[in-house]
Formats: structure tokens, sequence, C-alpha cells
């Protein structure tokens, strides 16, 4: 059945009053119990049982993960894994490039991204752990052999509550009508930017993507999102419904916004003292604004200085990547890579935490 019909304004503004609640339950369990953050992040993978005295919301919290292994979509997950290993490389660089500053040109979901301290400040180490996740949810036998994929989703999906519960509690100028912070329609339209725009990247790229890569890019997403808290009910299921639920949404939201501006003068000033390309690195704004195309460029005061070529720009973008990695595609060049530069440009390897409280 299909689920245009859910795609009006109706719908989608009853999303935005509507969060995650098992998340939220668990955060505020470790907001009065903070000893359990350092545990939790100790953690490789979820445990199967957890201790007694775990307080009943982290145990609804965490079992949600072990009863989801019960349904696993083995063969999407095989083929969408492997479709990463030919393509990661491009996949981490649209999140760069066009993902993340596509969810900035969204002025209502930008505000809560501009209330982290850590976006703005620390943008470099924001991108690695961005990257980090996405890298561990493709791992070959992520979910299925290898389970430390669920942590993470379970991790990221706490931060989301982490950051809402702030925001609710501290911030005294958050205005209603962005709606609830990190509420279902932001969840899913940054879900659109992790699937469906890495492959709208990729055509603009001159890359040819199949309905079929599509729908099953879509379909790994669909997966990833319900374990991210996502109401699965409203993602897209094939190509014609991605396309119809990204424009309303782009509809409802794209407009300019303080909050956007600066997030993305943020990511150009990292981008252009830290790409080791210098024709990446001298033409990254012009870059940025080929990807977002001349509305979200408006929206975020983006300008172009030169007309760019998709396809001569793919063709950067694929020497760039055989630079670094060399010989070494696939997964474990892109991971060896990732590792690497995390390490030379900030003493460690980036993993996704939670934040840790110090109430003393």
């Amino acid at each position: 059945m299909s689920k245009l019909n859910l795609y009006q304004n109706s719908y989608l503004n009853d999303l935005r009053q509507i969060q995650d609640e098992p998340a939220d339950q668990a955060v505020r369990v470790l907001i009065e119990n903070p000893q359990l953050i350092p545990l939790i992040n100790s953690w490789k993978e979820i445990p199967n049982t957890l201790l007694d005295d775990f307080p009943i919301e982290l145990k609804n919290f965490f079992g949600f993960y072990q009863e989801s292994k019960l349904n696993i979509p083995a063969e999407i997950l095989k083929q969408g894994q492997a479709l990463f290993n030919q393509k990661g490389d491009l996949y981490l660089a649209m999140l760069g490039f066009y993902s993340l500053p596509y969810c900035y040109a969204f002025a209502d979901g930008a505000q809560v991204l501009v209330r982290s301290k850590r976006i703005l400040e620390s943008i470099g180490e924001r991108l690695g752990e961005t990257g980090s996740f996405v890298l561990e949810i493709f791992r070959p036998g992520a979910f299925i052999n290898s389970q430390e994929a669920y942590l993470v989703c379970a991790k990221v999906r706490l931060i989301h509550a982490f950051s809402r519960f702030f925001v609710e509690k501290y911030d005294k100028d958050w205005n209603p009508d962005f709606g609830k912070p990190i509420n279902q329609e932001d969840m899913i339209g940054t879900n659109l930017a992790f699937s469906l725009i890495v492959l709208r990247g990729w055509r603009k790229l001159g890359f040819k993507i199949s309905t079929e890569e599509t729908t099953l890019i879509m379909q790994y997403w669909k997966w990833v999102g319900g374990l991210m808290g996502i109401n699965t009910d409203f993602w897209p299921d094939n190509s014609k419904e991605a396309f119809e639920l990204e424009k309303l949404v782009r509809k409802r939201h794209l407009k300019e916004s303080e909050a956007g501006r600066k997030l993305i003068g943020a990511l150009k000033n990292y981008y252009q003292s830290t790409i080791p390309d210098p024709i990446l690195s001298s033409q990254t704004e012009s870059i940025l604004a080929f990807f977002l195309g001349k509305e979200a460029s408006k929206a975020l005061d983006l300008k172009s200085s030169i007309s760019i070529q998709g396809d001569l720009l793919g063709q950067l973008f694929k020497l760039s990547g055989w630079r670094n990695s060399g010989s070494a595609k696939g997964y474990s060049g892109f991971a060896r890579q990732m590792k690497t530069s995390q390490l030379e440009k900030f003493g460690k390897e980036l993993r996704i935490s939670l934040p840790e409280i110090n109430r003393s």
C-alpha cells in the first residue's frame, strides 16, 4: 500500500510534536544515575542480560535491540553493505558536502544543532563521529554477525534524547513554532539526508544509480531508522515515495535562518583549512552551492564563484579518494583511512559516546 497519502502537512505537523519517549525515559534515568553512563560507554556491544539493579527504563530501552535481532532483513543488509563496499568513499564524501549542509538549510531543525557548542567549536570531531557512525552501520556483517552496530544506534538515539532534555530544561529561547526538539519529522528528514540525498549527490556527479539501488538504500535506512527511534510507518519504501516526502519536507522547512548560516560557516571554514586537496579546499563554497542548488544555497548565503561540471567534480572526488586510500579500496580501505586521518587530526580514534555528567 502506497504511503503517499501520509505525506500531507497535517500528518507532518503531528510528527513535529512527537519525539522518542523510550529514549527520553532512559535519559531521564541516566541523568539521575550518571554512574551508569561510563559503564554503557565501556560496552563493546549491548549485553544479552543487564544487571538486576539496572532501572526498568534502561532494561526496556536496550531490550528493544535484543528483540530487533529476531527480525533482521538479512538480504537487504548484505546487499547494502556490498554497495557501500564499492562506493563507500563517495558515500562519505556526500555526507560532508551534501547531507549535512542540506540539514543546515532547514531552519527549524537547525535550531537544535546550532545550540550544540561542539558542532560550532569542534566541528571536525563532530564530522568524524558522523563518519564513524556510518562506517559502523555499513560494516560487513553489521547487525547480522557483528553486534556493535546495535550499540552505536542506541547511543546516537540516547545522544538525541540528551539534547532534547537539555534544550527543554535549560533553553529559555526555544520557540514552540520550531516544533519539539529533535522531533519525528526532523529525524525522518535527517534519515533522508543520509540516504536519498547521498544518491542524489551521486547523480549530480554523473554516476548512474538504478531504481533497485535507490530502493535498497531506502530499505537499509528504514532498518537503521527503526533502531534510531523513527516511526517507520512514515518512511518511504521506494524512490517515488522518497521523492514526494523529501519534496514536502523541503517545501515546509527550507528557509533562511541565522542558525543555518552559523552552521554552514563553521563547516566551510573547517573544510577550507583542513582538506588536503587544494582544488577542493579552495572551491569549498562553490562545491557546497553546486550540491545544494539555488534555493538552499540562498538560504545559507552560499555563493558560487565558478561554474562546476558534475562529471568532472565526480572524477576529482574519485581521484582524491584514490590518493587517500591508494589501491586499498573497499570497506577496509575506507575504515583504515578514516582511522589514520582521525589519529593525525585529533590524536585519537573517534567513537560514539554518551555525554558523561559531572555532578560534583
